[in-house]
């Protein structure tokens, strides 16, 4: 087998791989009325959060600003 012809079926099975991989986890469109699911997410001080901790406390309210000298 020729160098092109292994890449290519490298290149090929890696992209079979993703697709398998990616398509268990993807989600179908939330609706109006649906409960969101549980999502971690980095806050701007660093830690790490959850939605399932403030599942009952108070309404979550996500607040994204892109990296563009913006404050939080």
């Amino acid at each position: 087998m020729s160098q092109l012809s292994k890449r290519v079926t490298e290149i090929l099975l890696t992209a079979v791989f993703a697709v398998v991989a990616l398509g268990t986890h993807m989600a179908s469109a939330l609706e109006v009325g649906d409960k969101a699911p549980d999502f971690s997410l980095e806050a701007s001080d660093g830690k790490t959060y959850n939605l399932s901790q403030f599942t009952g406390d108070k309404p979550v309210v996500i607040a994204f600003f892109p990296k563009a000298f913006t404050g939080g």
